[in-house]
């Protein structure tokens, strides 16, 4: 895949325009180095320590997904084999790897979520268009990942035998976390929110070739460096300039406030690249002189956003760091609006904090807080000299330096704010000047004399205004009155710890002399109460609640024993939305290849709407009310039409199961061995198929899975006909016999929009799936209906325009007698059972012109009822009805 391409998609995560700046700005920021080079200076640091990698998967699907073919629902087992290849990689070099995927969205992301999936529409559109046009697939400026990629992702991994967790949170801070607490050798991702994560070192994803296992690592102690800053000061930097909790227009005025008062201005730099300057500048040369002194929104517009900026801030803060910028009060909170709010991540100020445990071991990992025997990290070296220029260095053995304060004084200990000054540093330089970085030689930890605070004057910094010269601050809102500061000598440090090295290691790979403990995190799969450090000072309804943690919130099921096990579940990565519908009731749904001028097709997010709430109907039990009925659930389900401004709000839907509906303590705890026919029995009721059981049963793996899927959306869109039957099976018998490279070299004649659309709603159906098997205990084999194993999108286009063109069976199946036994038992299996819901599928030559009107989408509001059909929503477009506020409740979506 072309990197820039990647690049430049991965831009627009975390902060606003700071990859473009360490990219062409200050190339320095980068240095080129080697997995296996770093993975065995790691191994002789710490004998018996295995280097591992925190991968962030999200923002490495991008980069995985390596197949040419990407439109026409996903080339999923040339997909699997290219992830293969990236584990054998690593593991053939000693490099274990963890990889965690995002759980759920923040709240307080979920403005940019929305942002982000309606630029999705607009390029999806554009893709209908440009097939429509040409009949082929657009170029890779175009690429638009499969439907369903993350969460095969995670099972294919899993079959991989790799440890594959899912964040209880937005990934990149247990990303961040994880990785400053197990003393990994780096994050492997495409965010810049890890430049600004005070954390072990950041590889870009984008820039890894996996042949040499050369990639780049972004230095956030040389970004520090070029822009004036301490790493302490990279979360303020972060938050005004607009992150995935900042909205970017919100210090808008103020950034431009910064920009003309500032004097430094590079006309070989963008426009983008200065406001980061100055920014930068400000806050080293006037915010640094008030920092301890008075609290930010006196330095600072925030004016009624106060609690989210603060929020922002805190999301940065790991277990056990602190920001000098919260104004500190005694016992380390401050006030906001009368409401008490701690502002550290400091687990030291917390009575009860369980201990780290780590997922892999279960066994407690006790954490260092002597700074001596320090994580390795790479050295930072510029791209115009040789010299090691290290990162951070080692004070004097056995010299202890406390996190930032003291846990009985609390007063503030002096540390380290930057590395020894340099003799050349290099300087930020414009784009005409920009080389390709040099392999350095790097080192991943050095002993050194102690370092001494810089001196302001002596930091290299890309740009700065003359000592001397007037600066103005931000307009003070208690006097109103403009504070001037007039230059940076006559500045006051406040001493910080900025050291990033002055970390908590995981005591296994440190040495033995280390025997004081320091509590960072909850067990990753067994603690309910909270992942992060609950701070029991913060109480669940304080909207100002500004620390990164996850609280114990009140939950849709009250049963705290099914609570854990779906939280270890969904921890774990083996389920999907189980956890989130049970805790906080409310799932998302990204955007699908789907047609929004096609009339004749339902999005997929109505089309499975009816089994989605049925599970919720069996997950949400105990939650019934009085009226016996459950609370609705929260749907962000992407579709054509949908605004995104309000969730769909989806109340469970009852379903009948032969000899009633079992408990989730039976459906999940009991092993007795007739539980797996209830289990079965129950899935198959979420998809009210209850009656086809047998047929089903005939059918033979990976095969029972498709059929049940096929059965559901044949009696659901009366649109779907016999020809769509044809290919659906004969792609799924011709995939059995085919290698990889088989599948690679196939081309189907022409790209067909409807075909497109069909792949990927077959692939929304196998992870409704997914949902439903775990929501069932598991009945089937999760690789039943893993795509990789029934489904290839070339392969069914290629089926589909045959098809269509009406072919032979016996050419859909490329002559294979032994898989046309296997096509008529399966087709027959599909057809009785929809026969039994009075639904006859057709070949599309019988159809008459009736069948536009009955079957499109406009006013159509066909249901199933015990009886027959009848009409609901007559004349209410399914497109047209405004989300948000409606609630529903039957199975009004039946029939198409």
């Amino acid at each position: 895949m072309d990197r820039q391409m990647i690049l430049s998609r991965s831009s627009v995560m975390g902060v606003r325009g700071l990859q473009g700046f360490v990219g062409s700005t200050c190339p320095h920021i980068c240095t080129v180095v080697n997995f296996k080079e770093l993975a065995e200076h790691h191994r002789s640091k710490y004998p018996g320590c295995t280097p591992t990698i925190v991968v962030d998967a999200m923002c490495c699907l991008r980069y995985w997904y390596t197949p040419e073919s990407w439109i026409c629902g996903g080339q999923w087992r040339e997909y699997f084999s290219a992830l293969r290849d990236f584990v054998k990689t690593f593991t053939a070099v000693g490099i274990k790897l963890i990889f965690f995927f995002d759980g759920m969205v923040e709240q307080d992301k979920r403005d940019e979520w929305v942002k982000r999936r309606l630029k999705n529409n607009r390029e999806i559109s554009r893709i209908f268009h440009y097939i429509k046009s040409h009949k082929e697939q657009p170029g890779r400026n175009m690429f638009f990942i499969p439907s369903g990629l993350a969460v095969f992702t995670r099972f294919a991994l899993k079959t991989l035998g790799q440890e594959t967790l899912c964040s209880l949170q937005e990934a990149d801070y247990e990303v961040a976390s994880y990785g400053l607490q197990h003393n990994c050798l780096g994050i492997l991702g495409e965010d810049t929110d890890y430049l600004i994560y005070d954390t072990c070192p950041y590889f870009s994803i984008s820039e890894l070739c996996l042949e040499s296992l050369d990639t780049v690592m972004l230095c956030r102690e040389k970004l520090c460096e070029s822009l004036g800053l301490r790493v302490a000061d990279l979360p303020l930097l972060a938050c005004l300039l607009g992150n995935d909790i900042i909205p970017e227009g919100m210090f808008e005025s103020f950034r431009y406030k910064c920009l003309s008062s500032y004097t430094s201005v590079k006309e070989n730099f963008d426009k983008k690249g200065n406001i980061i300057l100055a920014v930068s500048d400000h806050i080293s040369k006037v915010l640094h002189l008030y920092q301890g002194e008075r609290k930010l929104e006196e330095l600072l517009p925030l004016g009624p956003n106060k609690a989210l900026f603060y929020k922002g801030m805190a999301s940065y803060l790991l277990p056990g760091q602190k920001s000098p910028w919260f104004f500190q009060k005694p016992k380390g909170v401050i006030t906001l609006d009368k409401q008490v709010i701690s502002m550290s991540s400091d687990p030291e100020s917390r009575e009860e904090v369980p201990m780290c445990s780590d997922p892999e071991s279960k066994q407690e990992v006790p954490m260092c807080s002597d700074p001596e025997p320090r994580q390795e990290v790479p050295m930072c070296t510029g791209p115009e000299s040789r010299q090691e220029v290290p990162m951070c260095s080692d004070p004097e053995p056995r010299q202890e330096v406390p996190m930032c304060t003291g846990p009985e004084s609390r007063q503030e200990v002096p540390t380290c704010t930057g590395p020894e000054p340099r003799q050349e540093v290099p300087t930020c330089t414009g784009p005409e000047s920009r080389q390709e970085v040099p392999r350095q030689e790097v080192s991943m930890c050095t002993d050194s004399e102690p370092r001494q605070e810089v001196p302001r004057q002596e930091v290299p910094m890309c740009t700065g205004p003359q000592s001397g010269q007037e600066v103005l601050i931000w307009t003070d809102p208690e006097s109103r009155q403009e504070i001037l500061c007039t230059g940076h000598e006559s500045k006051q440090e406040v001493p910080i710890c900025t050291d990033p090295i002055s970390k908590q290691e995981d005591s296994m790979c440190t040495h033995p002399e280390i025997n004081q403990k320091l509590p960072v995190a909850t067990d990753f799969e067994f603690k309910l109460e909270a992942l992060m450090c609950t701070n029991p000072e913060i109480k669940q309804e304080d909207p100002t609640n500004v620390g990164p943690e996850i609280k114990q919130q009140v939950t849709m099921v009250s049963d705290t024993e099914i609570l854990k096990i779906a939280r270890t579940h969904h921890v774990q990565a083996e389920s999907y939305l189980v956890y989130n519908i049970m805790s906080s009731g409310e799932i998302e749904c990204s955007n699908t290849l789907e047609d929004e001028l096609d009339q004749a097709l339902p999005s997929q997010a109505f089309i499975y709407r009816p089994i989605r709430q049925r599970v919720y109907s069996l997950l949400l039990e105990d939650c019934q009310d009085v009226a016996s009925t459950c609370p609705a659930v929260k749907e962000w389900f992407v579709y054509p039409g949908n605004p995104l401004r309000h969730p769909d709000l989806v109340r469970p839907l009852q379903m009948t199961v032969p000899g009633g509906t079992p408990s989730l303590k039976i459906l999940w705890l009991n092993q007795e061995p007739e539980m797996q026919v209830r289990r079965l029995d129950t899935l198959l009721a979420c998809f009210n198929l209850s009656s086809s059981r047998e047929e089903l049963q005939a059918v033979e793996s990976p095969f029972q899975a498709l059929c049940c899927l096929l059965i559901y959306l044949f009696v659901q869109v009366d649109t779907l006909c016999l020809e769509d039957l044809h290919a659906f099976i004969a792609q799924a018998l011709c995939l059995q016999g085919k290698s990889t490279s088989q599948l690679v070299n196939l081309q189907p004649d022409y790209i067909n929009p409807r075909a497109v659309q069909l792949g990927s709603l077959l692939v929304r159906g196998l992870t409704t799936l997914v949902l439903v098997n775990s929501a069932c205990g598991f009945p089937w084999k999760m690789s039943d209906f893993m795509p990789w194993n029934i489904f290839d999108g070339k392969l069914f286009h290629q089926k589909y325009l045959q098809s269509e063109k009406g072919y032979a069976v016996e050419v859909l199946l490329e002559q294979n007698r032994s898989r046309l036994t296997k096509f008529h038992n399966l087709k027959a299996v599909v057809c009785k059972a929809c026969m039994k819901e009075n639904r006859r599928i057709t070949g599309r030559a019988h159809w008459g012109s009736h069948h536009a009107g009955r079957w499109g989408r406009q006013g159509s509001g066909y249901h199933r009822t015990g009886s027959g059909y009848s009409r609901s929503s007559q004349g209410q477009p399914w497109r047209d009805q405004g989300p948000g506020s409606r609630q529903y409740e039957h199975d009004q979506w039946r029939r198409y």
